[in-house]
């Protein structure tokens, strides 16, 4: 079932169950992917990897509110924030270990027969690739550094 179609049909069956957090994400989501198919340039169909781009971000910036939250004291909002988090979570592929990342990027690395930091950015462009929703890219970048660095 396409991205669009899942989401519709999840607001149907929260509005139902009278899921209010899980609702609230559910319309966010869905308002971010209505966003993406009218702006100017569309192509009218939304790709996996916009998508995938979409929950991204809606996800970090729901952990990222949730953690202003929490440091100005403001407990209730910042547990509605992590309750739409785990909602978006849901539409996300799952997270790969820091083990599994550091054995891709040791792929890529010697499939590009990359030997120094100079070659950081084509080590980054195929890791990305091949990650792409599933590690966090500051995480990738740093375990490229590490490894690039002889570490």
């Amino acid at each position: 079932m396409e991205l669009q179609q899942r989401i519709d049909a999840d607001i149907k069956a929260a509005m139902l169950a009278r899921e209010k957090d899980k609702l609230n994400a559910l319309r966010a989501i869905k308002s971010a992917i209505l966003l993406e198919l009218t702006k100017e340039g569309g192509q009218g169909g939304l790709e996996e990897a916009v998508g995938l781009k979409i929950m991204q971000k809606l996800h970090r910036q729901r952990m990222e509110s949730a953690t202003i939250y929490h440091q100005q004291g403001r407990a209730d909002l910042a547990s509605e924030e992590e309750a739409q988090a785990r909602v978006i979570e849901a539409y996300l592929p799952k997270r790969m270990s820091e083990a599994e990342v550091e054995a891709t990027v040791r792929e890529v690395i010697a499939a590009s027969g990359a030997t120094s930091m100079a070659d950081m950015g084509k080590v980054m462009g195929e890791a990305n690739k091949r990650m792409a929703g599933k590690a966090d890219g500051s995480a990738v970048a740093a375990m490229v550094k590490r490894l690039l660095a002889g570490g």
